[in-house]
């Protein structure tokens, strides 16, 4: 990891309230599926850590949603602005190229960083499933990116003003989706279904975080085999297995 003055190439908004920032950096190359970065906003003591969603040669992607009065002032950063980055933060979705299909569920800013593992996938040719869950029709973001690596794409909001109606469990059983080794973001109650239903694959913690490298013990989850075991979702995670943390 490394901290680095990045140069914003575009930062455009693309649904609701959410915003895709490329920026050109040469830590790009050490960065893995799943891992974020920690970004210092001007005015601000905390960095805001964003997941990486995409890993290209000169540089990376973040897909962000504006939630307070730091993201809005990151959204209003322009083309050739310079931007304070440090990462790579956190462990990496690992690829399993035995696997001949995965199912990737994404659930609103959850989304982003299962983009890169799709990339990542479908260049091994392997069958890849994506199943997308967003509260309405305005905030549905990627749909298009992902169907263009070729993946196959379901996408679910809980008014049913697209797709389908409901979650994304719904969205799975409604399109009788059997792949079962599953790599998922998104917000808790998500992660909770996906748990019950899945046994074999990957979960990304969303979690307020304060320092971004586990020194500051914030934010901590539970191993649920081993007692008083205690895992730094910002340094051993934010990926974990299925069934490795309570939350």
């Amino acid at each position: 990891m490394q901290e680095e003055k990045g140069i914003i190439q575009s930062n455009e908004k693309i649904a609701k309230d959410t915003y895709r920032m490329k920026i050109a950096a040469g830590m790009a190359k050490d960065m893995k599926p799943g891992q974020f970065v920690n970004i210092k906003i001007d005015g601000y003591m905390l960095r805001r850590p964003i997941s990486i969603s995409s890993i290209e040669a000169d540089g990376f992607v973040i897909v962000y949603k504006v939630v307070g009065d730091g993201t809005l002032a990151l959204a209003k950063k322009h083309a050739h602005h310079t931007i304070d980055v440090f990462g790579p933060l956190g462990s990496s979705y690992p690829i399993h190229e035995n696997r001949n299909e995965v199912l990737l569920i994404g659930g609103g800013v959850g989304v982003p960083p299962l983009y890169e593992l799709a990339k990542q996938y479908r260049v091994l040719r392997k069958e890849v499933h994506v199943v997308l869950g967003f509260n309405d029709k305005d905030s549905v973001f990627y749909e298009q990116e992902f169907k263009a690596l070729g993946c196959h794409v379901v996408v679910a909001t809980m008014d049913g003003s697209y797709g389908v109606k409901g979650t994304v469990m719904d969205a799975i059983q409604a399109h009788a989706i059997t792949c079962d080794f599953t790599y998922s973001c998104g917000p808790r109650p998500m992660l909770k279904a996906i748990e019950a239903a899945y046994q074999k694959g990957y979960m990304s913690f969303e979690s307020r975080m304060a320092c971004g490298i586990g020194a500051c013990m914030a934010c901590v989850a539970k191993d649920k085999q081993e007692a008083d075991l205690y895992h730094r979702i910002c340094k051993e995670g934010p990926v974990f297995p299925i069934g490795k943390v309570e939350f």
